[in-house]
């Protein structure tokens, strides 16, 4: 099964678009866990059973668990083999280098840690993601137009198709990527924080799928994200929310409050794709 094979059938198993990041923060934990053996681990159990049901699939940040070491790494795997099998897990790596390199990197996560798909930058171009393009079945999420303030300082630059014709680089970075895609197993990064951007982007790639950060603590709007980001069949958008959900609640049911945020905007988005598929009167 390719990754967007198993994407697309967890997300019409659970009705769903609804993607959640699990960027474990020791000092957001809720208190009761700190006296645990593995807090953080603990905590990612709890969040994945209590929402197996409402997910198209997790996208664990790898910075975060790095950032504490081996052990940190330790807890990722841990973690990764909670995850039910059918559950598509996207590692949210943001890799990009050198041909040689990059093959080092795709097999790490790839073949180590057996995520499903994984997100890729596109800065040293195209044989920088050919190792990764090369895993038919798995998925490879390109940045494209990104959540943080900061996009703008390169992604709005000009690129010079010709010498009348401009555009901006998050939309050459689109269309190069429908070219690079001769294995269907690419996909694309836009954030919720630019709508019009991300209406532009799914207008260049009807048919890819698309990750869309940046909704609730970055600010992004999710209705717009569902509306604007789905393709003509209301699917192919994978809305990545994290710390308002896996921290919406602080106390011992924790997870129970971060189910019920998960529920809610996951019928919230689908009002909105629903809306969006509608015939025009």
């Amino acid at each position: 099964m390719t990754f967007l094979e198993k994407l697309l059938a967890a997300s019409r198993r659970n009705n769903s678009l609804i993607c959640i990041g699990l960027d474990p923060e020791y000092a957001q934990l809720p208190p009761h866990l700190h006296d645990h053996a593995n807090p953080i681990l603990t905590f990612n159990k709890a969040i994945i059973e209590a929402t197996t049901d409402l997910v198209c699939a997790y996208k664990p940040n790898l910075a975060f668990y790095e950032a504490l070491g081996p052990a940190g790494l330790s807890t990722l795997q841990e973690t990764l083999q909670i995850i039910p099998p059918d559950i598509p897990v996207i590692g949210d790596a943001k890799r990009g280098d050198t041909p040689h390199t990059a093959r080092q990197y795709a097999r790490a996560l790839f073949e180590v840690y057996g995520f499903d798909a994984v997100t890729v930058n596109p800065y040293l171009g195209r044989d920088s993601l050919q190792p990764f393009l090369d895993y038919h079945d798995k998925g490879i999420f390109i940045v494209c137009r990104t959540s943080n303030p900061g996009a703008r300082d390169l992604q709005d630059a000009p690129v010079h198709t010709s010498p009348d014709r401009a555009m901006p680089l998050y939309e050459y970075v689109a269309r190069q990527v429908l070219e690079w895609d001769t294995s269907g197993n690419a996909g694309l990064v836009a954030g919720a924080t630019y709508p019009a951007q991300l209406q532009c982007i799914r207008q260049i790639a009807p048919g890819l799928p698309i990750l869309i950060p940046g909704v609730g603590a970055q600010g992004g709007d999710l209705l717009s994200a569902a509306r604007d980001g789905v393709d003509a069949a209301g699917e192919r958008a994978i809305i990545a929310i994290s710390r308002s959900i896996i921290y919406a609640g602080n106390g011992h049911d924790f997870a129970e409050v971060a189910a019920q945020t998960a529920r809610t905007a996951r019928d919230a988005a689908n009002r909105a794709r629903g809306a969006r598929m509608q015939p025009a009167e």
